[in-house]
């Protein structure tokens, strides 16, 4: 029968744009159904809200022809150095060094705020994609040949195949039984940008401290994005004090390699937890980025690993129509989840895993910890292997667009 798109998305944060504009560049017809008002982020002013961006990401922005206009907002990141610490006293006498120069392909990474992005996606969307903002999945309904969707304003739309980025609490995944596992951290992210005195040099500084990790990310300009996590109890108690007091807080944890500091914009907190979707697909169904798999932000890893997604079904279902199969069949959405499930997966545990052991002020395990730290450091071909995997370089197969090619 005939259908009003070959694909549906239902979420228009990064991953439904960035999917859309890559199945409309090989000729597919999508609609973007976004629940939030474009005006709620496409024209919003700095509030420090961040993505650091890997290596393989940018190529993937680069082949939908959207980095040549987003570069000059962007901060290279340069090196990024780990090692424990506690508050007041600095960082611990071991450190995990990473130096872009040391691989051929440039920086590992870029910092880009929200802004930028989001209003990129939405301008390149113009004339190409049905996006329809302010609006809402309600009901999804899987028939023979098509999948036909129910919006809150009673309108329905027809489709080969309907993609949840909706979220962790995805109701594309739930209406399709898809079920989730995972635990909460019991930890909250503070999330603000401050301004500094001195220049951070592009170096991105993640502080493993007893309650919880703090990321000190660099932003254009002497400007840096900070994701602070602490145990839901402090966390509460923090984010509820007034600038000044919650600055008194975190300079004890932050230091004074940047000098003085202040806040840039407002705060943000959320809580942490892992969630795993028990399936990438159902019938007609396949889920991208958080509502697959909600991971801990320790690594900066969640955007990173749903563009890889976006990347792999593009792929896939791009190849299914050029063959002329049906792109929302059981075994086109196959060798999706094989592709992807196993890498998020594992990452996903992976970043679990991390936190979990640095989160404690065990004496045997900081030992440990410093000390393999300081291994990583000391054999360039290690340390190599792991930047190349921060990076998205180590993926096999990897999509073709993460190298930077159009489908």
């Amino acid at each position: 029968m005939a259908v009003d798109h070959d694909v549906i998305i239902a979420g228009g944060g990064l991953n439904g744009p960035t999917l859309a504009l890559a199945l409309a560049q090989v000729g597919l017809s999508v609609a973007v159904i976004d629940a939030r008002p474009v005006r709620a982020r496409a024209e919003v002013g700095f509030d420090g809200r961040a993505y650091a961006l890997a290596l393989a990401s940018r190529r993937l922005l680069t082949a939908l022809g959207l980095w040549k206009g987003l570069a000059d907002k962007a901060q290279p990141i340069l090196r990024v150095e780990a090692a424990q610490g506690q508050p007041g006293e600095g960082a611990g006498p071991f450190h995990l060094i990473f130096d872009s120069a040391e691989i051929e392909e440039g920086p590992v990474g870029h910092m880009l705020e929200d802004r930028f992005l989001y209003a990129a996606l939405v301008e390149a969307m113009a004339g190409r994609v049905t996006h329809l903002p302010g609006r809402q999945v309600v009901a999804q309904d899987e028939r023979p040949g098509h999948v036909a969707v129910t919006l809150d304003d009673g309108r329905a739309l027809t489709g080969r195949l309907l993609v949840g980025a909706d979220g962790r609490g995805s109701g594309v995944a739930a209406r399709a039984g898809i079920t989730r596992r995972g635990h909460g951290y019991g930890q909250t992210a503070l999330v603000c940008a401050l301004d500094h005195e001195k220049p951070h040099g592009g170096v991105a500084w993640q502080y493993f401290m007893p309650t919880g990790p703090l990321a000190i990310l660099p932003l254009p300009g002497n400007r840096s994005s900070i994701v602070w996590s602490e145990t839901d109890e402090n966390a509460r108690a923090i984010a509820a004090l007034p600038d000044d007091a919650f600055l008194d807080v975190l300079r004890p944890r932050f230091g004074d390699y940047l000098g003085k500091i202040r806040l840039a914009g407002p705060r943000f907190s959320y809580p942490l937890s892992l969630s795993l979707a028990e399936a990438y697909v159902a019938p007609r169904i396949a889920l991208v980025g958080d509502a697959a798999h909600g991971v801990h932000p320790v690594a900066g890893q969640g955007l990173n690993l749903g563009l890889r997604d976006v990347a792999a079904l593009a792929e896939v279902v791009a190849e299914a129509s050029r063959r002329g199969e049906d792109i929302g069949a059981p075994d086109v959405l196959g060798r999706y989840q094989r592709w992807r499930r196993f890498d998020a997966t594992a990452l996903g545990l992976g970043m679990d895993g991390v936190n979990t052991l640095f989160s404690n002020d065990l004496p045997l395990l900081r030992q440990a910890r410093g000390l393999g730290m300081g291994i990583v450091t000391a054999i360039p071909p290690l340390r190599r292997a792991f930047m190349r995997q921060a990076a998205g370089l180590s993926l096999a197969p990897m999509p073709r667009l993460l190298t930077g090619r159009p489908l």
